[in-house]
């Protein structure tokens, strides 16, 4: 078994409810058996030279707390560091803590980070970028460039359901293509996927997605016309048999995607990317402390 004698906290207090959040968050660590070394950064361009600054003092593990962008944003400093990883989920929809049966609340993602064990698991990559959850095109971008400064820190997710409606209304189907040369197909799309886990918006999509399947998976929702998606997104959110009816997925260590127009790509949330690139899986690179199973 690990043992955990020290660890630090970085938390986006930046994210929906992290600066409400933070003392709670410290006054919860006081139930683990080793120091925590508290941190709450309200400039998220600060967070990556507070992880480093974490990082030089060689804790065995570190918690952040934030949103999935938070988490994605921050992962790639922990490759290759002998150090664990901790998730307090604070964001909006908290789809990496989902994928990782981790409680969405504070006192219970900090019970997991007192009685868990580390899980060795994948990242995704969008070329050279490490991704936590699921990279997005479509309709997941273009609420992302859009929305409102503050909206979905104020409202939650009724304020991102709201915007996204009214997104919806000028979004426009787009072709896909998967592979390279003679093998590479081309499909009418309304969205697409690349998940390193089943969970995308809180919602569980991706059911062939793992963290620790050593693949990447793009899925495809095919069709020409928006009322698709809703149909999906409908569907998977009552966990209907119908959502795998306009679905393609396509499984691998590595895969080309292209798209007609070139579409913005949405990591965890944030546009970080645009067509055309390469999705990878980097298979258990990093460890995360998880419930035990």
């Amino acid at each position: 078994m690990t043992q955990i004698r020290s660890a630090a906290m970085i938390i986006n207090t930046k994210s929906r409810t992290g600066q409400a959040q933070f003392k709670t968050a410290c006054q919860a660590m006081d139930c683990l058996p080793f120091p925590v070394d508290a941190h709450a950064v309200p400039h998220p361009d600060k967070l990556e030279q507070a992880v480093r600054d974490a990082l030089s003092k060689k804790p065995d593990l570190v918690i952040l707390g934030g949103g999935d962008g938070t988490i994605s944003g921050l992962v790639d400093l922990l490759v290759g560091q002998d150090v664990i990883l901790g998730v307090l989920p604070l964001g909006t929809a908290n789809s990496f803590a989902r994928t990782l049966g981790i409680p969405l609340d504070i006192a219970g993602a900090v019970d997991v980070l007192r009685t868990g064990a580390p899980r060795r698991i994948d990242l995704g990559m969008i070329d050279g970028d490490y991704f936590a959850n699921c990279a997005a095109l479509g309709i997941s971008p273009q609420i992302a460039k859009t929305i409102p400064h503050g909206l979905k820190k104020v409202l939650g997710k009724i304020g991102y359901l709201g915007w996204a409606a009214w997104q919806f209304a000028s979004f426009k189907p787009f072709t896909l293509i998967i592979g390279e040369g003679d093998t590479a197909e081309r499909l009418r799309v309304v969205e697409v996927r690349i998940s390193n886990g089943p969970y995308h918006g809180g919602t569980e999509l991706v059911d062939a997605a793992a963290v620790d399947s050593g693949e990447i998976v793009v899925q495809a929702v095919v069709g020409r016309a928006r009322s698709r998606l809703v149909k999906n997104w409908a569907a998977s959110f009552f966990r209907l048999e119908a959502r795998h009816e306009d679905t393609r997925d396509f499984h691998g260590k590595s895969l080309r995607i292209a798209t007609e127009p070139r579409m913005p790509i949405s990591i965890d949330g944030e546009v970080l990317a645009k067509t055309p690139v390469t999705a990878k899986v980097a298979a258990g690179i990093i460890q995360v402390m998880a419930p035990r199973a």
